[in-house]
């Protein structure tokens, strides 16, 4: 089968740039009022953020977590994304892992993102478990 049939040109949203820049101008911004105008640029305005601890919705609640989650890490964290993203259908996902500038990795996951009219509509934030530890014994 002929994978240029499946999806017609041009209706893809383009994942890595879309997810990447969630990544860096968004969960890497510490400067709230940059990382409040990302949120609205990048997400709809109804926008779903699903986490480990929690759902929140809304540009402002989503810009809260992003800014909490660099507080709680310190200045030297950031995250940084590991290859391109991949999707299709409007659903991309975006491998990372974050820790200090320089150090060890802290954390790495996956962001999972339904992405409509070019924009996130839905995200989820998806951990790996610790170095070592079972899958299972996370939840």
């Amino acid at each position: 089968m002929d994978r240029s049939s499946l999806t017609p040109a041009g209706t893809e949203p383009d994942y890595t740039t879309i997810l990447r820049a969630n990544l860096n101008q968004v969960f890497n911004e510490r400067d709230a009022t940059r990382r409040r105008a990302a949120v609205d640029a990048l997400f709809s305005a109804q926008a779903t953020l699903y986490e480990p601890d929690g759902i929140v919705s809304g540009g402002e609640a989503i810009s809260h977590v992003a800014g909490a989650l660099l507080e709680q890490f310190g200045p030297d964290f950031a995250f940084e994304a590991e290859g391109a993203a991949l999707g299709h259908h409007g659903l991309g996902y975006l491998r990372w892992r974050a820790g200090p500038k320089g150090g060890p990795v802290v954390v790495s996951g996956v962001d999972v993102a339904q992405i409509t009219d070019g924009k996130i509509a839905q995200l989820w934030v998806l951990l790996d478990p610790p170095h070592g530890a079972p899958a299972e014994g996370l939840r």
